[in-house]
């Protein structure tokens, strides 16, 4: 380029009288020393092929090509049915195995390769994902001296990287120039602090030369620096360039994963790649996750293991009993020719070796398919999520998707939420709505907590008249906003209508405070003509979206003036006026206000100021209180009616007193030393006083749609929502008001740090107000008051400490929403292990930024919000949505339906194998514990695999014990997850009871019938594959109709699978019996001619059959009638029709069917309606 080109003129860093200071010199920093000894050799490729650093690739996966087998093969047998079978299969290569090494082996191979296959297509899918963030393309200097294109993955340290508007940064890099002449650009850091403001970084002065390609073609310079480490907000180093020393600090580093905005390109040098650089620094490596039933799955396989044990050595105890005292007399078995194991000489060692025999023939205790049938189940769950339509966004084309189907039943068991802010809940959207201008209301819109008021009250058939005839007029008032950023609607002050007010003087200085009074950069959109703005906030981008509206369009900036275009004028003319900017004292959280001091075209010098209403108003002088009794009334509600508002006044300044001042002012600037910052302070408030109020605004946070009313829900589901959030204070407690999580009445407990210097004096402080707070919940005699806790980062950094993170988690958990403030990224995953570990319950977080990996990573289950800021979160998440208001429907539908599905069916699993299993010792031990088994080894095998798998299967993938529709309209239903209860021992040890039961029945009345019983029509008794096949019979039969008991909801999959495998077993009776009898044995022909011709077989199966059900058949009949749960109630409403022909009652079971909350919009809904009745009783 040559460098007659045209340059931007804008030198942003005069706007910032606080922000872009930094010091000269060095500095104190011991570079060199431990943790600073990082040095970079600036582009000189020769140099850094020595240097050990790491490359710019990043990985997200759990496994890679080396690890994968090692650690899946972990992973499965972390199993210990797994373990089990593995003993089995290993023993099954021994002589003491009742079934060949074959029929052990296969099974478990099939089951582990299974899971492990389907573990390694999930890191498939991250690897994938990882590629394509490395293959990103970015110019980077090359030995010819130009800019050649390379990914992302070859970029190395020290390598000089020129990256353009809209593009991230592959690396954290230092900034060496821009297009800017001063060096400056703006850098959008969403996916590190979660902010969507716009962020200025200032190149050193001595580099700003380097701002064309062919400049580089001899830079050389050497930056020493801190060593990797996770502070985004910190960074110490130094560069030697042309023989200096130039100090760094954090306003020259451009950290990889932001975004480069409103700058058309800027050159860098890298410091940190790949997993050195910052964001990741902050992230941890995937973990690997089970659910807590699964976990629980290993104990009740411990359970049944003892159980196996106990019998096996009762079998071996019976065994060597018999061997010892018995088969001496056995002339038969040939005793004198016995080996070691079946020596009446060595009973104990026979005994011992029987004891292997035993573990291996009672295996069917312990279901070797159960986790190989939740492993299929659960994918298909999975792809039911991945398919649910109402999961899909059509804005994004992105549907929802189960990325790890582990976790499915999770879902079900959620007790807390956190979630990131900017990204997740808003969309960073705020809509001017109303103002108050010198003690006057305009705009008429209501807000989504009024319009949601309106709603309820409307379908209030207790209301009537004039409530009615208000909430009317209020929804026809509703409407959707054209206009990004505006949704006011007042006629009086619309298209030039202010100059006819009585106050146009007032409204004009109002529309003038908010399109100067900030720091905001305009951009024409060639395609529509109108002006859009690059704020520093969303809500001052809303002012000047407004003003513009209203007739004042700021337009234009330059290096110290803002003009602006008054579209209305008495004259009917358009007019521009300049506005020379002579300071910005800049808006900080401690602040809580911003003002510009400017110049207009007459000379007269303003004051104008924004800020929180309890700020301005202690700064107005006597004369400027005129409007304060009529605008802090507005300003309530505003505030009630869930609005952001703020205060603007205004201040006519002499020059002589602002000449003086600014002196002042100035040398504080200048100054450098520990006190700088207070002197700036002291001065800025000097001038901030005696102020004139001219009105409020109230904007409305655009959250994203649908978040209102999914907290909503999840609140009265029982669920608690933590917000943990990059933003400042004031900003998320807005957000905090905006969805509900806090509430007018709602009293606040803020833990912040003291700022003394002496960190346990900062301590004892910190602990002290968390005592106070919990003293206050203590004592609060209130049963409906509700508190809310806010905490920044740095009070968080102490409160995490090991001394007092349990008495902040005492507090926490106390308070109905909790939000924390200016945290790292670092500091999101230590708290939610904190919550984790602490509460011992499930967590969920979710987030949707590089910044939220950490703690998506650290909890239970992980949610990344496929947004437009890059998909990190996604690649390490458990589960992405594409807003936030699908978590309603993926935990309360799904996860309903999954946590009950899973345990139903592991429940179900260990009754029917205990039930099939038990049958088998019984038999052993009325055979003198011969070690022989009653069935025929094929209908063993196809136990599991055939006979009885299908049926569960389908209760796993489709039982619905009520419908999603009724999900959502009772969410109290949810808590059957996480109160835990179809899969607590109480009901774990019911169904092993039943299945004890079961095998009691079936054995006992297959042994008592056939005994000595004539079986057949010629008087012959049943043989050994009569009674084997019979008790089978009974054993198919029982166990299907039972599934059929258990299910609640049928469609033609049900009923085919039932009814199918019950067929089947007749029809591989059929098939096995017509083989050759030396395929079949005893089993020859069993069906057709001996089992069908026998009424005692078909009486023998229905008796069983119905002795078996029975019980289970009792037990739900007491309960429905005597101890319902919800969904029971609500099966029996819906079969009768009640939900139809009776609202009444309809609505008042759904009113009941939720947990009582504190928090959510239904609470702040109720406190709107009963301030609206309070005013229309005061009317009547």
């Amino acid at each position: 380029m040559a460098r007659g080109r045209i340059r931007a003129k804008l030198r942003k860093s005069h706007l910032y009288s606080f922000c872009l200071f930094r010091s000269s010199g060095s500095g104190g920093q011991s570079i060199g020393g431990p943790g600073f000894s990082r040095t970079v050799y600036c582009n000189e490729p020769q140099v850094l092929n020595q240097k050990p650093y790491r490359s710019n690739i990043i990985s997200t996966t759990k496994y890679n090509f080396f690890s994968f087998l090692p650690k899946a093969l972990y992973e499965q047998f972390h199993r210990v049915a797994n373990l089990y079978f593995l003993g089995c299969a290993i023993a099954s290569l021994t002589p003491l195995s009742p079934f060949s090494p074959v029929s052990m082996i296969a099974p478990l191979a099939f089951v582990v390769g299974l899971s492990m296959a389907k573990e390694g297509l999930e890191d498939w899918r991250r690897f994938m994902q990882d590629r394509e963030v490395n293959s990103r393309k970015v110019h980077v200097h090359n030995e010819e001296g130009g800019f050649g294109k390379k990914t992302w993955e070859d970029v190395r340290v020290g390598d000089v990287v020129k990256v353009e508007k809209d593009q991230f940064f592959p690396a954290d890099l230092l900034l060496l120039s821009s297009n800017y002449e001063d060096g400056i650009c703006y850098v959008e850091t969403m996916n590190l602090d979660g902010e969507t403001n716009l962020k200025a970084k200032k190149a050193l002065e001595a580099t700003l030369g380097l701002d064309e390609d062919d400049n580089f073609n001899n830079f050389k310079g050497i930056i020493k620096c801190e060593d990797p480490n996770p502070s985004l907000y910190t960074f110490v180093g130094n560069l030697e360039y042309e023989g200096k020393v130039y100090a760094i600090d954090p306003t020259q580093i451009l950290l990889r994963d932001s975004k480069l905005r409103n700058t058309e390109f800027v050159y860098g040098v890298v410091i940190f790649t790949g997993h050195d650089s910052k964001v990741m620094q902050n992230s941890t490596r995937s973990p690997s996750k089970r659910s807590r039933v699964e976990k629980k799955m290993d104990y009740i396989i411990y359970v049944l293991f003892s159980v196996l044990l106990v019998i096996s050595l009762i079998s071996s105890f019976g065994f060597a009993v018999e061997i010892k005292y018995s088969m001496p007399v056995w002339w038969f078995m040939r005793p004198q020719d016995a080996d070691e194991y079946y020596s009446p000489k060595k009973p104990v060692i026979s005994g011992l070796s029987h004891m292997v025999t035993a573990l291996m023939l009672y295996g069917y205790l312990i279901p070797i398919s159960l986790y190989v049938s939740i492993e299929v189940v659960k994918v298909l769950q999975a792809t039911f999520i991945n398919q649910d339509i109402q999961m899909y966004d059509e804005d994004t084309g992105i549907p929802a998707q189960a990325r790890t189907s582990n976790l499915n039943e999770e879902l079900g068991q959620v007790d807390t939420i956190l979630s990131d802010k900017t990204g997740t809940l808003t969309c960073n959207q705020m809509d001017f709505l109303k103002c108050s201008i010198a003690g006057i209301p305009y705009g008429v819109s209501p807000s989504e907590v009024e319009l949601a008021a309106a709603q309820q009250m409307a379908n209030d058939q207790e209301d009537q008249g004039e409530l009615k005839t208000l909430v009317a007029s209020k929804k026809e008032k509703a409407h959707k906003s054209p206009i990004k950023g505006f949704n006011f609607e007042d006629n009086r002050l619309m298209n030039g209508n202010w100059l006819k007010e009585p106050t146009a003087a007032r409204i004009m200085l109002f529309c003038q405070i908010l399109a100067v009074c900030h720091t905001a950069i305009p951009e024409l959109n060639e395609e529509t003509g109108n002006y859009t703005y690059e704020a520093e906030s969303p809500d001052e981008g809303s002012f000047l979206v407004a003003a513009r509206e209203l007739g004042f369009e700021f337009f234009q900036r330059t290096q110290s003036s803002v003009f602006v275009r008054e579209k209305y004028t008495a004259s009917g003319k358009p007019i521009e006026r300049e506005y020379k900017i002579l300071n910005v004292l800049e808006f900080t959280s401690k602040r809580k206000r911003m003002t510009v001091i400017v110049r207009d075209e007459e000379g007269q010098i303003l004051l104008l100021c924004k800020g929180a209403d309890s700020i301005i108003f202690d700064r107005l002088s006597k004369d400027g209180k005129l409007y304060l009794e009529d605008t802090t009334r507005h300003l309530n509600d505003y505030g009630e009616a869930g609005l952001r508002t703020l205060a603007l006044a205004y201040r006519k300044l002499e020059e002589s007193e602002y000449t003086a001042w600014n002196n002042e002012f100035q040398k504080a600037k200048t100054s450098i030393g520990a006190d700088r910052d207070a002197m700036l302070e002291n001065g800025a408030d000097m001038m901030e006083r005696d102020l004139f109020l001219v009105g409020a605004t109230a904007v409305e946070d655009k959250l994203q749609k649908g978040v209102p009313q999914c907290i909503d829900k999840l609140a009265q589901a029982g669920l608690k929502l933590w917000v943990l959030t990059g933003d400042k204070m004031e900003t998320a407690i807005n957000i905090g008001f905006a969805c509900s999580l806090l509430r007018q009445g709602m009293k606040q407990i803020c833990i912040t740090e003291s700022g003394s210097e002496d960190k346990q004096e900062v301590k004892e402080d910190i602990l002290k107000q968390i005592t106070n707070g919990l003293e206050m919940i203590k004592q609060e005699n209130d049963p409906h008051a509700a508190f809310a806790l806010i905490i920044d980062g740095k009070t968080l950094a102490y409160a995490l400490e090991d001394d007092m993170k349990l008495k902040f988690l005492g507090l926490a958990v106390e308070c109905a929403s909790v939000i924390c403030c200016r945290v790292s990224p670092k500091q999101k995953a230590l708290v939610t292990r904190l919550v984790k570990q602490g509460t011992g319950k499930t967590t969920l977080a979710i987030g949707d930024g590089a910044n939220d990996v950490g703690m998506i990573q650290e909890a239970d289950i992980g949610v990344g919000i496929s947004g437009v800021e890059g998909m990190q979160a996604v690649m390490a998440s458990d589960f992405s949505v594409s807003q936030f208001r699908f978590l309603e429907r993926l935990l309360v539908v799904h996860g309903h339906w999954c946590y009950k599905r899973i345990a139903q069916m592991i429940c179900y699993f260990f009754y029917k194998n205990i039930a099939f299993g038990l049958t088998l010792f019984y038999f052993e031990a009325f055979t003198g514990f011969s070690g022989q088994s009653v069935y025929d080894d094929w209908y063993m095998l196809l136990f599991n695999v055939v006979l009885t798998s299908l049926p569960v299967m389908s209760l796993g993938v489709f039982e619905q014990d009520v419908s999603s529709e009724v999900c959502l309209e009772f969410p109290a239903v949810y808590q059957q997850g996480p109160r835990n209860l179809f899969f607590d021992w109480y009901r774990i040890l019911g169904w092993m009871g039943n299945g004890l039961l079961c095998s009691l029945i079936i054995f006992f009345i297959n042994i008592i019938i056939l005994y000595d019983q004539a079986f057949r029509a010629e008087g012959q008794t049943a043989d050994l594959a009569v009674l084997g096949t019979t008790m089978f019979t009974c054993i198919v039969w029982s166990l299907n109709c039972q599934i059929a008991l258990t299910m609640s909801y049928f469609t033609w999959i049900q009923h085919v699978t039932i009814g199918g495998s019950i067929a089947a077993w007749y029809i591989f009776l059929l098939i096995y019996g017509a083989l050759s009898p030396r395929i079949s044995g005893d089993a020859y022909q069993i069906l057709v001619e001996a089992l069908a011709p026998a009424p005692i077989y078909w009486q023998t199966t229905l008796l069983a059959t119905i002795a078996c059900t029975l019980p289970y058949m009792a037990h739900i009949a007491y309960q429905r009638c005597f101890e319902p749960e919800d969904h029971h109630i609500i099966q029996e409403i819906k079969y009768y029709r009640k939900d139809v022909e009776d609202q009444h009652m309809w609505t008042r079971e759904r009113s009941k069917a939720r947990q009582k909350t504190k928090i959510g919009f239904t609470a702040r809904v109720d406190a709107k309606i009963r301030q609206v009745r309070a005013k229309l009783n005061k009317k009547q």
